[in-house]
């Protein structure tokens, strides 16, 4: 089976080509101090049972007074009054012979429209439009769901702020490309 080509995989590679070669094809990556994404994964594991509408109160409790403020703005956003379709969610698609794929926070719906959801306790890519993970979640949605009425939306949970980027054929047309170059590359 071929290899599924991540958001990551292709940052990675984009960046530094040789950093891509050690961590992904020889196995070999950096220790990584996990402390720093301890508030991200507490947030994305909240949202992820409140979306699936489990008890999250003893959760809640837990929060550290950061954690909470940050926690009272995205659960409070207007997208997580919308349909759920999915949380966690893994979607892939393939363009020639490249398979690409990932894992979306969120996906919910309102009428006709998909929005992707990513929080992010960080901060949101600089030129989210041409992000890898933005390109691959828009592709992957619109391929699954065979809809071009697809936002991407990144909540920067930091600065309390929204990206939204829509999908448009010429969107399309230029992820595609992106992707395919990246991948022979």
């Amino acid at each position: 089976m071929a290899e599924i080509l991540s958001p990551n995989m292709l940052k990675t590679f984009d960046k530094c080509p040789k950093k891509f070669f050690f961590k992904y094809i020889k196995g070999i990556s950096m220790p990584v101090d996990n402390k720093i994404f301890t508030t991200g994964k507490n947030i994305h594991a909240l949202a992820s049972y409140y979306l699936k509408k489990e008890n999250i109160d003893n959760m809640e409790l837990a929060l550290t007074e950061k954690e909470k403020n940050i926690w009272d703005y995205l659960k409070n956003c207007k997208y997580f009054s919308y349909e759920v379709i999915g949380v966690e969610y893994s979607l892939f698609f393939k363009i020639k012979n490249y398979i690409f794929g990932g894992r979306l926070d969120a996906l919910v719906k309102q009428n006709d429209r998909y929005y992707i959801l990513d929080y992010k306790t960080g901060s949101a890519p600089k030129n989210a439009k041409y992000d890898f993970q933005t390109m691959i979640y828009l592709m992957a949605v619109s391929s699954y769901f065979k809809s071009e009425d697809v936002t991407f939306v990144y909540l920067d949970l930091k600065n309390r702020e929204e990206t939204l980027i829509e999908l448009s054929e010429e969107l399309v047309r230029e992820y595609k490309q992106k992707l395919i170059d990246t991948a022979e590359k």
